[in-house]
């Protein structure tokens, strides 16, 4: 699926039959932040979605707040205990943290499904 990136963000790209026009949100983002964005041609969509983005920047440095980013590198996931105690396992055999291990295995996996 392609997606819109600018500073960081990424961005659907959707079509509305009835309207006959493009629009997208931002991604990533926390359920407390919606940025949305839309257009009639793609360039229209990529420079509303921009905009969006540089508003958003703005309204948050005027008042003194962090911008929440797309995907902030924080997952909370529920694992078996016996696959917790094995990675905790395996990471101090390795001299590794948890995360470490988890984030090397992801990775891989990663990169063999985009191979």
């Amino acid at each position: 699926m392609e997606r819109l990136e600018y500073k960081g963000y990424s961005g659907s790209i959707e079509y509305n039959k009835t309207d006959n026009c493009l629009h997208g949100r931002v991604i990533g983002l926390d359920k407390s932040t919606c940025i949305t964005y839309e257009g009639n041609t793609a360039p229209e969509l990529y420079e509303d979605f921009m905009g969006a983005i540089d508003d958003y920047l703005d309204y948050c440095k005027e008042r003194g707040v962090k911008p929440k980013k797309s995907y902030s590198g924080t997952l909370n996931i529920r694992i078996p205990s016996t696959i917790h105690c094995g990675i905790a396992m395996l990471a101090e055999r390795k001299g590794m943290s948890i995360n470490s291990i988890i984030c090397d295995s992801l990775e891989r996996r990663l990169q063999a499904a985009f191979d």
